[in-house]
């Protein structure tokens, strides 16, 4: 039985199935629904206590408002962004969130082998 110790923080629905496409380790996924208050926040926290906990809400105004709750009463958390061209979590490309979430050591489906076959192939000489 493994338990889980890594908790993402997102704002919808459509951006929870994005992430579970795309993770192949177990990852508490917490949707706030896209707002923040005191009340959530408080509740939040002890639902968060002990687990390391990542921010990847979206690249507009609810989602900094949402980032701003938990870097105020969650300095430790992790924040994650995207690029604001994709405007959401929910409508970035599989590949691209799997590299993003690769790059703060999240086990991510296809990657892995992907990035060893682009790397024995990157330098070899062509002749």
């Amino acid at each position: 039985m493994s338990v889980i110790s890594k908790v993402i923080v997102v704002e919808g629905k459509s951006d929870k199935m994005k992430l579970q496409q795309v993770l192949s380790e177990p990852v508490h996924i917490i949707c706030t629904n896209g707002t923040m208050g005191i009340g959530k926040m408080d509740a939040l926290l002890d639902e968060l206590a002990g687990h390391t906990v990542y921010v990847m809400t979206d690249a507009d105004k609810a989602g900094k408002k949402i980032r701003s709750w938990f870097k105020r009463h969650l300095s430790e958390s992790k924040h994650i962004y995207i690029d604001p061209t994709y405007g959401e979590v929910g409508r970035c490309p599989v590949d691209y969130l799997a590299k993003k979430l690769n790059k703060h050591e999240f086990e991510v489906k296809g990657l892995d082998n992907e990035d060893e076959h682009q790397k024995v192939f990157a330098f070899s000489p062509v002749w």
